[in-house]
């Protein structure tokens, strides 16, 4: 199925399921994926890991995004048209970028200069959350929504094939550190790829996760299915029955849960 990159800094606002009209920030490359993990659901296609040109991609420069973040939420604003959020996500982990926490002190000022109701947002794998900046960064911003896909290692590693030494402990561990601000968002599926059977709605699955999520009880758990074409063949998307089901599940735990389709 076809995929797509974003081609520019900044995108939209497009409509998002999770953040309303969303102004998308892009801190990876135009023309490649730029991302430690490399999931099979992922819009914007696999990693170029295997491809020459994989060495020439390069971040967008902290100096560009401001101009572009800036100039797009004038013309924005002198239009009526302010967005609900203002969201770090594009071609890749965001939080790879080497500037990412300066980046993130600049568009939360351009957002109180131009768009004060607009939500700062981070989609993120909450991998790097270990390094103290990024740390700090994420939790200056409205929302940061951190992604936990399975509470089972052998599944992370089939569904979101991190590119470094990545399990469900370290993420837990990690994403512990946000407290009461912790926001996680979890992709279900089912399918088969390389010859593996992948589902995360299973019982084993569900109880494992379940318990993930008692662990770390985060204010909110946004549930969600596959959208778009994948880079993996093969996938079916989690029944909006099923979200529902674990939705309730969540709730029962005390934890708000919303499901988007």
């Amino acid at each position: 199925m076809p995929t797509f990159l974003f081609d520019s800094p900044i995108i939209g606002p497009i409509r998002s399921r999770r953040l309303g009209q969303s102004l998308g920030v892009n801190l990876l490359p135009s023309n490649g994926k730029l991302c430690n993990y490399d999931c099979i659901y992922c819009e914007c296609g696999w990693n170029a890991n295997g491809n020459p040109e994989h060495k020439k991609l390069a971040f967008n420069s902290a100096e560009i995004v401001y101009e572009l973040l800036e100039k797009r939420l004038q013309e924005l604003r002198q239009n009526h048209q302010e967005p609900d959020a203002i969201t770090f996500s594009g071609n890749g982990e965001p939080t790879m970028h080497p500037q990412f926490p300066q980046i993130v002190d600049s568009a939360i000022a351009l957002r109180n200069r131009h768009a004060p109701c607009a939500k700062v947002c981070v989609l993120t794998n909450a991998t790097l959350v270990d390094r103290p900046e990024i740390l700090t960064a994420l939790k200056k911003v409205d929302r940061a929504m951190l992604k936990l896909d399975s509470g089972i290692d052998k599944t992370l590693q089939l569904i979101n094939r991190p590119q470094a030494d990545i399990t469900v402990r370290k993420l837990i561990d990690g994403m512990k550190q946000f407290g009461q601000n912790l926001i996680v968002q979890s992709l279900f599926l089912s399918g088969e790829v390389d010859g593996f059977a992948i589902d995360n709605t299973s019982p084993a699955e569900e109880k494992a996760w379940l318990s993930a999520i008692k662990e770390l009880q985060p204010s909110m758990v946004m549930l969600y299915t596959i959208e778009r074409a994948t880079p993996a063949q093969n996938l079916q998307k989690a029944s909006t029955a099923y979200l529902q089901s674990l939705a309730e599940k969540v709730r029962y735990l005390g934890i708000e849960a919303n499901v988007f389709v």
